[in-house]
């Protein structure tokens, strides 16, 4: 099984109703998978967020990114875990 993230883009960014200094996002994820001989192709849109308060948007493009980075590390994880063989 392979798990291939073929493009990442912000598409949307601002501050956060409630909390003061978090902005929140959201980055569409475009991601090919094979598995079992089969390809697929998906977008996921991950909603993010940063603590960084006032700072320029580049900043911000970087640390809106940088946890979609994060969050997408762990799901490629999981796809990535070996399932148990069976003994024989």
């Amino acid at each position: 099984m392979s798990f291939d993230i073929k493009s990442c883009q912000l598409m949307h960014f601002g501050p956060h109703k409630a909390i003061k200094g978090r902005i929140t996002g959201v980055v569409r994820v475009r991601i090919g998978e094979d598995f079992l001989g089969t390809r697929t192709d998906y977008t996921l849109d991950l909603k993010v967020r940063s603590d960084i308060g006032q700072a320029h948007s580049e900043a911000i493009r970087h640390a809106l990114l940088a946890h979609a980075a994060r969050q997408l590390n762990k799901l490629k994880a999981r796809h990535e875990q070996r399932l148990p063989a069976a003994a024989e």
